[in-house]
């Protein structure tokens, strides 16, 4: 297992902005985020403004330039939407494609079609887990609310028995598994290799989700024992649709991007000759811009042609899933600039120097500072983006490997106990009619299960492989 050490950061690493001692720059990194903590849930200011402000305030603590600072900021800005800007608006694209063309109501109704029972809360997380995979956590919740409520009204399941199930799936492919932003962004930072991290993460995610998802509900559905709300259902939007896809061409247009990744990897293992003609065509392919593109260019064809759709419907489709994801762009980018503001003012040395001598697991590490940042925030993606600058330098001199999991100890991390600052508290609260103290019962402690559950996997496979 990879421990601290100072040697991690590499020798080549520009030097910091600021020349703060280690006291003034922990002070600094507190009051960067204390500032961001209550510009957003105090002020209700918007989590790109807040993340602004406080990388000024944490480069104004630390002692540094706010030209130098400023210039930090827009650099990692720059960098991270340059990274995975594209990326996010695709998987938008492919996600808007998925819920007009009534193929995510495919997948939910051929499954539950042969569903009943005891096997509900597990066909739930699968039915979650693949319509979760290419589209935003929020934008997964309000696709899949109606069917939770239709599915606990018409078989007189506990709302906690098939809600919890659905919620884990989402939540995991958000926190472990790109092309979700967090984990990309993650992954830049660190230089991770994603197919391997795609990997992992599958991997990870797989006994995370069941011990989080249907193996909780049992217990939720004891500690809040609540019927599906009685109001009017949110028409699906298949439902105005004359025809749909097939379940067997929606399911392949999903899972596309992510075995073409995959490919990429096993390929690159097998092979390992960066000259190599066929391992250089995979790379290319297997790119996470050109298998996203690839997806959403075969969901025309797969998902818009059978639903009917015409060349000027496909166009507004695509226009409608891009224009949601500007308020996502500038989060993560604002991120991705207090990341860089705080590994150029030394932030990043600074824990390797402080934390050398400590006996501890950099993935234990990078799991409980993205804790942290989360408790802190409210929201997952600010964590991982954060989190990310802190423990960069960690990966310096790390396997592709263990760099992979270092990116999902953080993604795990970036899930715990999501609470009243977290956006995604009030969604699940307010669609499933629940009161605060039974949201945390429920899906707080849900999504702290996950977090631990994940990143105890991550930490047993940081000690195997």
């Amino acid at each position: 297992m990879t421990r601290l050490s100072v040697e991690m950061l590499a020798a080549d690493a520009p030097p910091p902005i600021s020349t703060a001692g280690h006291a003034q720059l922990g002070l600094a990194v507190l009051v960067g985020i204390a500032v961001i903590v209550l510009l957003i849930t105090k002020f209700k200011l918007h989590a790109f403004l807040a993340l602004t402000i406080g990388s000024l305030a944490l480069g104004a603590a630390a002692g540094a330039p706010l030209d130098k600072v400023l210039t930090s900021f827009t650099t990692g800005l720059g960098a991270t939407v340059a990274s995975v800007g594209v990326l996010i608006a695709l998987g938008a694209t492919l996600g808007k494609l998925l819920a007009d063309s009534g193929g995510a109501d495919q997948i939910v109704d051929t499954i539950l079609a042969r569903a009943g029972g005891r096997a509900m809360p597990w066909a739930m997380v699968f039915i979650a887990s693949v319509i979760g995979l290419p589209i935003f956590f929020e934008v997964g919740i309000v696709l899949l609310i109606p069917v939770v409520l239709m599915v606990a009204k018409r078989g007189n399941y506990s709302l906690m028995r098939i809600g919890i199930p659905a919620l884990a799936g989402l939540s995991v492919m958000h926190g472990l598994i790109p092309p979700h932003p967090g984990p990309l962004v993650a992954i830049s930072a660190l230089h991770a290799n994603l197919g391997v991290t795609l990997a992992f993460g599958i991997l990870v995610a797989i006994p995370t989700v069941i011990v989080g998802g249907p193996l909780f509900s049992k217990v939720a559905a004891r500690w809040v024992d609540v019927p599906a709300p009685e109001r009017m259902l949110p028409q699906r939007p298949s439902q105005e649709l004359t025809r749909r896809p097939s379940f067997a061409a929606t399911l392949a247009t999903i899972l596309l991007p992510v075995a073409l990744m995959l490919l990429k990897a096993l390929v690159d293992i097998v092979i390992d000759d960066p000259a190599n003609t066929t391992q250089r065509a995979f790379d290319v392919i297997g790119a996470p811009l050109i298998a996203l593109l690839a997806a959403v260019i075969v969901g025309f064809f797969t998902l818009g042609r059978p639903a009917g759709f015409s060349k000027e419907r496909l166009q507004a489709t695509v226009e409608k899933g891009l224009m949601p994801i500007a308020g996502i762009l500038l989060i993560v980018g604002a991120g991705g600039g207090f990341k860089q503001t705080l590994i150029d003012c030394g932030v990043g040395q600074m824990i390797l120097d402080v934390s050398k001598s400590w006996s501890i697991p950099a993935v234990l590490l990078a799991w409980l500072i993205a804790v942290v940042i989360r408790l802190a925030t409210g929201s997952a993606t600010v964590a991982t983006v954060s989190a990310a600058g802190l423990v960069a330098p960690l990966a310096a001199d790390m396997s592709t490997t263990h760099t992979a999991l270092l990116v999902l100890a953080i993604g795990a991390g970036s899930l715990f106990f999501s609470f009243v600052n977290d956006a995604g508290f009030w969604l699940v609260k307010e669609y499933f009619g629940l009161t605060v103290g039974q949201t945390v019962k429920t899906w707080s402690i849900m999504e702290t299960i996950l977090s631990v559950v994940g990143g105890a996997l991550v930490l047993v496979l940081s000690l195997v492989v």
